[in-house]
C-alpha cells in the first residue's frame, strides 16, 4: 500500500466528490463505526442516507434551533451559572449530548443528574473508539472499554426507547395515531425502515452510539475552539465585545471562521475502489491510502487570503466560498449536522430575526450574554489522549449578565 498525501484546497474538492473513494479515516474506530452511516459507500450509503434523510431537513433543524435549543440550553447552563464556573468542553457536552439523544431517538427518562452524566460517560467513551486512529492509548483497551460501553448502552437507553418507539409503530400502523405524532428521530426512521433496507440490531445499535458521539463530540469542542478565537480576538476591547454581543450575524461568521482553521477532524482518508487519477502525476490503486489533509487545505492563502493562518472575521471571501472552508465536507460524506452546528449561510437580505445561526453560535452568544471569561487561575490544557489538536479542558468563570 501506497499513502499519498494531499493538502491542496481545490484538490480535495474534487477527491471529495469522487464516487471512486471511499471512507477510510474510521476502519481503526470498527469497534463503534463499522456499519454506521459514515463508513457506509456506494449503493448502501445511498440507501442508508436516504433513509436517514428523512430526519434531517432544513424545517427541523430550525424547528429544532428555535424551539427546542433555547429550553434545553436554559435547564444545562443554569447550574453553572449558579457555580458561576465551568468546563467548556464538559459544558459543551452536557448541552449537545442531550440535543443530540433527542434527535438521535434515545430518551431521558430520570432527567436526573446520575442519568446525564451515564449517558455522559458512554458517549465520550464512544467518541474515543470512533477516533481510534488518533488515540494514544491502547487500542485494544480502548476497544474493550467501548464494547462494554454499548452493552450498558444497550440495556440502559436504547431498549427502552425502542420499546416505547415500537408501541408508538404499531399504534401508527392500527391507524390509532397520525404519523405527525410518531417521534421525528432517526431510531424512529431506522425500526420504521420504510425504504425496506437491510438493517438489523446490531447496525441500529451503532448507529444511533454514532449519531450521539459524533454530535456531542464535535459541536463541543467547535464551541471550545470558537470561544478561545473570539476570545483572543477581543482582548479586554469593548467595542470588539459590544459587536459580539449585539450582532449576531457577525458573531456567527466569528464561530464560521474558526471552524475553517479547526475542523473536527482535522484529515480526512479515503480508499479508491478502483484505480483513480486525483492529479495529473498521482495514480491511486485499491490498495493505496490517500490523506486529505483539511487543516492545511482551509488555511490555503490562495482562497482564504495571505492571513489564511490568523483568525480574521472580518475575511471576505468569493460568493461560492463558505467560510469554513472544508470542515464539514462535500459531496457524499458531507457532515449531515453542518446547518445544526453551524447554521445558514446569511446574505445581504437576511433578516437577523429569522436567521437560522446553528448551536455553536448560539450557544457562544449565551456565553457572553453571561460575561463568560477564562479562568484566571486555571489554565486551560490540550487533550493528551489524542494526537487531534483539542482541548482537554478549558475553565472559564461566569460574572453579571450584560
Amino acid at each position: 500500500m501506497t499513502q499519498f498525501k494531499i493538502s491542496d484546497y481545490e484538490t480535495i474538492k474534487n477527491a471529495m466528490v469522487n464516487r471512486d473513494l471511499k471512507q477510510a479515516l474510521y476502519d481503526e474506530g470498527k469497534v463503534i463505526m463499522d456499519g454506521v452511516l459514515l463508513t457506509l459507500h456506494g449503493e448502501e450509503h445511498h440507501k442508508r442516507r436516504k433513509l436517514e434523510h428523512k430526519v434531517f431537513q432544513r424545517d427541523y433543524f430550525k424547528y429544532y434551533e428555535q424551539e427546542l435549543f433555547p429550553k434545553t440550553l436554559d435547564e444545562t447552563i443554569d447550574p453553572f451559572l449558579k457555580s458561576k464556573k465551568a468546563d467548556l468542553i464538559d459544558f459543551g457536552y452536557r448541552i449537545t449530548m442531550n440535543l443530540t439523544a433527542d434527535f438521535a431517538g434515545i430518551d431521558r427518562t430520570q432527567k436526573t443528574p446520575n442519568e446525564t452524566n451515564k449517558l455522559l460517560t458512554l458517549v465520550k467513551k464512544f467518541s474515543e473508539g470512533a477516533t481510534l486512529v488518533h488515540s494514544k492509548r491502547d487500542k485494544s483497551i480502548v476497544e474493550k472499554e467501548v464494547l462494554d460501553a454499548l452493552d450498558v448502552f444497550e440495556i440502559d437507553f436504547l431498549k427502552p426507547s425502542i420499546e416505547k418507539r415500537m408501541k408508538l409503530i404499531s399504534a401508527y400502523n392500527n391507524s390509532e395515531i397520525k404519523k405527525d405524532q410518531l417521534p421525528r428521530d432517526v431510531l424512529t426512521v431506522l425500526l420504521m425502515n420504510e425504504d425496506d433496507i437491510n438493517i438489523n440490531d446490531d447496525i441500529i445499535k451503532k448507529e444511533i452510539a454514532f449519531y450521539l458521539q459524533a454530535g456531542s463530540h464535535s459541536t463541543a469542542n467547535s464551541m471550545t475552539h470558537a470561544f478561545h478565537e473570539i476570545a483572543n480576538w477581543i482582548n479586554n476591547d469593548k467595542q470588539k465585545f459590544n459587536k459580539i454581543k449585539n450582532d449576531p450575524i457577525f458573531l456567527q461568521k466569528c464561530v464560521h471562521e474558526s471552524m475553517r482553521l479547526h475542523p473536527a477532524s482535522p484529515v480526512a482518508w479515503r480508499k479508491p475502489t478502483c484505480p483513480v487519477k486525483i492529479e495529473k502525476n498521482t495514480h491511486l490503486k485499491e490498495d493505496d491510502l490517500l490523506v486529505m489533509d483539511l487543516y492545511t487545505a482551509n488555511r490555503d492563502v490562495g482562497i482564504f487570503g495571505e492571513d489564511a493562518n490568523s483568525f480574521n472575521p472580518d475575511r471576505e471571501l468569493k460568493s461560492q466560498q463558505n467560510l469554513w472552508g472544508l470542515t464539514f465536507g462535500i459531496g457524499l460524506h458531507m457532515c449531515f449536522g453542518r446547518d445544526l452546528d453551524g447554521g445558514v449561510s446569511p446574505n445581504q437580505e437576511t433578516d437577523p430575526s429569522k436567521h437560522q445561526y446553528g448551536v455553536v453560535t448560539l450557544l457562544i452568544k449565551k456565553l457572553f450574554e453571561h460575561n463568560v471569561q477564562r479562568d484566571p487561575k486555571n489554565k486551560p490544557e490540550r487533550d493528551i489522549k489524542t494526537e487531534r489538536p483539542n482541548w482537554g479542558k478549558y475553565p472559564v468563570i461566569f460574572g453579571e449578565k450584560k
